[in-house]
């Protein structure tokens, strides 16, 4: 059974129930994700004994905010769409990742999955080599990349199939107050360091292991529509799963993308029988990304 063959034998009252957003679920997994940001910020900024060693474990509590602004181009986290919106707004600021461009390439990702010449994530290829493995978990080429983008939007010169004439504006303004917010903070690095260490170098820091969580999504999956076998799911930790607010149930999420992140594991359960492509924890899936690798 394919994706779509799987979708249409939902019952309609398993649809709609499996479609709604919980009134609370979305904002008690953000006061919790954000409320473990506080602790290590406060810890890094009254610059406890052996402060340094919290630097990487911001980053990653920094950069996994991407999977929930990644659920936000959905409007489906929250109860609410403009407060889905708006946590997108605030976490692309934090990770420079303009939100209303990102919505409109993220959704053209799902739009096209794996197929070359159409889905963007596609552009540029997954490593093929080691040394392009070393270079795509560095995280420069994503950093690079977004600031490339940010720079061109804010200049109007950024051309995509997926940018329309009517979002355009919209992607270009939103642009422009983030490079003004930029400058504020740049500004304020003159008399403070404190928003180096507590934002800037645990980005740079984290990453690196966000860099192997979203290879393993797609990565080695065929070039094909079927998102059983375009998109692979990974079993891993309750603590993973909630740091990237259930994403790992990634087939999941892009057969049927309009269920909510605490509503996967229930669809999970009623789908993993068809599931085609799949990893046991991403060590699992990197070791054997290596491996063929090293073999070719």
């Amino acid at each position: 059974m394919d994706s779509k063959t799987f979708l249409s034998t939902l019952e309609p009252a398993t649809r709609s129930l499996l479609i709604k957003r919980h009134p609370r679920a979305g904002y008690l997994h953000l006061v919790a994700h954000l409320g473990a940001i506080l602790v290590t910020t406060t810890l890094i900024a009254v610059q406890i004994p052996f402060w340094g060693l919290l630097l990487p474990v911001q980053g990653i509590l920094l950069v996994f905010l991407f999977t929930l602004s990644h659920e936000c181009t959905h409007r489906t986290p929250f109860p609410s769409d403009r407060a889905c919106d708006l946590a997108g707004h605030a976490i692309g600021f934090v990770l420079i990742l303009p939100f209303d461009w990102f919505r409109a390439f993220h959704l053209a990702h799902h739009r096209y999955t794996n197929i070359p010449g159409q889905d963007p994530e596609l552009e540029g290829g997954k490593p093929e080599t080691l040394r392009a493995w070393l270079w795509h978990v560095s995280g420069i080429p994503i950093w690079i990349s977004q600031i490339r983008t940010l720079v061109t939007l804010v200049f109007g010169r950024l051309k995509a199939p997926y940018i329309s004439d009517r979002t355009r504006p919209k992607m270009e303004r939103e642009a422009r107050i983030l490079l003004v917010l930029y400058t504020c903070a740049a500004i304020t690095l003159v008399a403070s360091p404190v928003l180096l260490w507590v934002w800037l170098i645990p980005l740079l820091l984290g990453q690196p292991i966000l860099r192997l969580y979203l290879l393993a999504e797609h990565g080695e999956c065929p070039f094909v529509e079927d998102m059983f076998l375009n998109t692979r799911t990974t079993f891993t930790t309750r603590a993973t799963r909630f740091l990237a607010w259930n994403m790992p149930y990634h087939a999941e999420h892009h057969t049927y993308p309009v269920v909510p992140f605490h509503n996967l594991p229930a669809l999970h359960t009623q789908m993993k029988a068809h599931l085609g492509v799949t990893a046991e924890g991403y060590g699992d899936f990197t070791r054997g990304y290596l491996a063929r690798l090293r073999s070719e």
